[in-house]
């Protein structure tokens, strides 16, 4: 007994920098923020959920929120799944290529992308130009300072973490069970939808639960892209700090979320384990 609280001790004093490093720069804001979110002045009050709950201004801001954040996921799924399928399924030297051009916008900043669809989609960019010289549109549209610009520059953003968690699970997947579904008579198409498909779902989930997650909190993009029209969640945060200096409401609406966030990998995890969402074996 002494030698097993021995190593436990020893145990815990390992994962002690650890811990505190948790403590320090999650735990401890996360309390912050759920303390701020029940009090004005001191005293503790729910003014701030019960404005949530009865002004429409918020829940038109999660609907749009989660409009957007499930559009993007679902154009996610449709395009990262057959650019990871063929970087799984291409000779290495050609999937090496597809990756890297799946990595490459990594390299630059978020907000640079942002203002690089700002200039492809502006009245006069080079798309609304493009449309025009081909005869296809009379005069500029409307492609930015909406929803569209919003979902369109989001999923440029966001594809790339859509498309690893999927390669990296079809990677995991041995070839020769393709191989003796095609011995047995199945068709390629049959093939891939009996045991490929359903080989590669936790890789799908993992994809949707992380690109969905991140919409959710997307900030830069909306704000740029939306032009003040697209009101998303996290910039009702950033207008109850920065305008109204509403720190208590902007927490509540924090909190709102970081609850709906939890309920989704709650949900995820029934149907594919925490560990697999998370990329482990």
């Amino acid at each position: 007994r002494r030698h097993e609280r021995r190593e436990r001790m020893l145990l815990l004093a390992l994962l002690g920098p650890a811990l505190a490093v948790v403590t320090a720069l999650l735990v401890v804001p996360l309390a912050w923020l759920a303390v701020q979110s029940v009090t004005t002045d001191g005293a503790l009050t729910l003014e701030h959920y019960r404005r949530f709950l009865t002004e429409d201004i918020y829940w038109r801001s999660f609907l749009l929120t989660f409009r957007i954040a499930l559009t993007v996921t679902v154009l996610a799924v449709l395009l990262g799944y057959p650019v990871a399928y063929a970087a799984a399924t291409l000779p290495r030297r050609w999937s090496v290529v597809v990756l890297g051009l799946v990595i490459l916008p990594f390299w630059t900043s978020v907000l640079v992308r942002a203002y690089a669809w700002m200039v492809l989609l502006q009245r006069r960019g080079l798309v609304n130009g493009l449309l025009q010289g081909l005869g296809l549109t009379d005069q500029p549209i409307a492609l930015i300072n909406n929803e569209f610009g919003t979902v369109l520059a989001t999923l440029h953003i966001l594809l790339p973490f859509m498309v690893l968690p999927l390669y990296a699970t079809m990677q995991r997947i041995p070839r020769d069970l393709m191989l003796a579904g095609a011995s047995l008579g199945g068709s390629p198409l049959h093939v891939f939808l009996r045991v490929f498909l359903p080989l590669s779902m936790p890789g799908v989930v993992a994809g949707t639960v992380l690109v969905f997650v991140l919409a959710l909190g997307f900030y830069i993009t909306p704000e740029l892209l939306g032009g003040g029209r697209t009101f998303m969640v996290s910039m009702l945060v950033s207008r109850n700090v920065e305008i109204y200096n509403q720190w208590g409401a902007a927490s509540a609406i924090a909190v709102v979320l970081l609850v709906c966030v939890a309920v989704l990998f709650w949900l995820a995890s029934r149907v594919v384990p925490f560990e697999r969402i998370m990329g482990a074996r």
